[in-house]
């Protein structure tokens, strides 16, 4: 098979994938913990992590695109399915026959669905989006107070939401303030569930003020594997585990410039093995090392191997000098992301964040999928 010639091989493991969330929903058991698949779900695949989910008891998803939500709906028929990106105009069909529920967070938005609805008489089920400190999508304050306060929705609401901007750094007083603000506007709508916490969210949990749980939780990255929370300590697995093939070794001897416009020269001996990675495949150009300002690592075995002057499109130079050779010679594999070096590791090297590496994650590896069932899915 010429996936068994790959140059880059992505392990994803579907049953750590299901113990994250199982821990994320223990952290609040009284609010559901829905889960966010959106962008390809971080990259792993998201028809294979929604039915890995539904599985483990998911029964809400968050996802951006219509698109994305047809995926969903195929992997879990019967989850409830939330799409973001809100209301594109004339969509109101097409999310009544895919069964989904757009997020409003216009006015525009709200009055086509209610049009929609009391026309059609199609299921109701929407969320209302409000704004509370993000200034992206969501009806602003006022435009919410008004609304709440009058008998003008038109349409029983399903969920109200609002999106957190600081979670990531705890002590912002931002988050208490969104929060407040949050509790005041659904207390409008008091028998409409409410969300409000993401991934960091809802690993703090709490504020000074109170709860972020609300009745649902949208945890996203941290159920990948990544660490929303930067500075604390991870508490998820990894989901994740990238190798790369090595497909030529050479030595070269001290003085050497390697790769384009030699910005990074030998000052020993070294041994490279050159990885058929790339940025192609995610593996951002940043990762790479330049006039002695290090990059990031490889493993092979339990030994780091630095990337050696900047990434290509398609390949990486990587110092395995202090390898074995018997570890690193041509058609073995240098582990790019694992135990020894994940996501955020990786995206620390590249002066970026964890979400950007999983989304990154390139269409070129061959993919395997370990750790629960799946089934082949058919298309909604």
């Amino acid at each position: 098979m010429i996936s068994d010639f790959a140059g880059g091989r992505l392990t994803i493991d579907l049953g750590a994938l299901q113990d994250n969330w199982r821990v994320l929903s223990a952290i609040s058991p009284s609010s559901e913990c829905a889960a966010v698949v959106k962008a390809d779900a971080y990259g792993v695949g998201l028809a294979e992590a929604a039915q890995a989910l539904a599985q483990a008891g998911v029964k809400t998803f968050f996802v951006a695109h219509l698109s994305e939500a047809r995926t969903a709906r195929a992997a879990a028929p019967d989850a409830a399915i939330y799409v973001l990106n809100g209301l594109p105009p004339g969509a109101c069909d097409t999310y009544a026959a895919l069964g989904v529920r757009p997020v409003l967070g216009s006015m525009a938005e709200l009055a086509e669905w209610r049009a929609f609805v009391s026309a059609t008489g199609a299921d109701e089920a929407a969320a209302i989006h409000v704004d509370t400190g993000m200034a992206r999508l969501g009806l602003d304050p006022e435009e919410a107070r008004a609304l709440f306060s009058s008998d003008g929705i038109g349409f029983r609401p399903a969920l109200v939401m609002s999106h957190l901007a600081c979670a990531d750094e705890p002590d912002r007083p931002e988050t208490e303030r969104q929060r407040a603000l949050f509790a005041e506007l659904r207390s409008l709508l008091p028998n409409t569930p409410a969300s409000l916490a993401n991934s960091p969210g809802t690993l703090i949990a709490r504020t000074s003020g109170g709860d972020l749980g609300f009745e649902m939780r949208r945890p996203g990255v941290s159920l990948y594997g990544s660490n929303p929370l930067p500075g604390r300590p991870a508490t998820m697995k990894p989901v994740v585990k990238l190798e790369a093939r090595i497909i030529q070794t050479r030595h070269v001897p001290a003085g050497t410039p390697v790769g384009y416009g030699g910005a990074e020269t030998t000052r020993r001996p070294t041994r490279l093995a050159i990885l058929s990675l790339g940025y192609a495949d995610g593996v951002f150009r940043a990762a790479g090392s330049e006039h002695g300002a290090p990059g990031a690592f490889g493993f092979a075995g339990s030994v780091p191997c630095p990337f050696f002057g900047r990434i290509s499109m398609d390949l990486v130079a990587v110092d395995v000098t202090d390898a074995p050779e018997s570890a690193t010679s041509r058609d073995d594999w240098v582990e790019i992301l694992g135990d020894d070096f994940g996501v955020d590791d990786l995206a620390r090297a590249c002066g970026t964040i964890g979400y950007e590496v999983l989304t990154a994650l390139g269409r070129r590896y061959e993919r395997r999928y370990v750790g629960a069932g799946h089934a082949p899915l058919k298309e909604a």
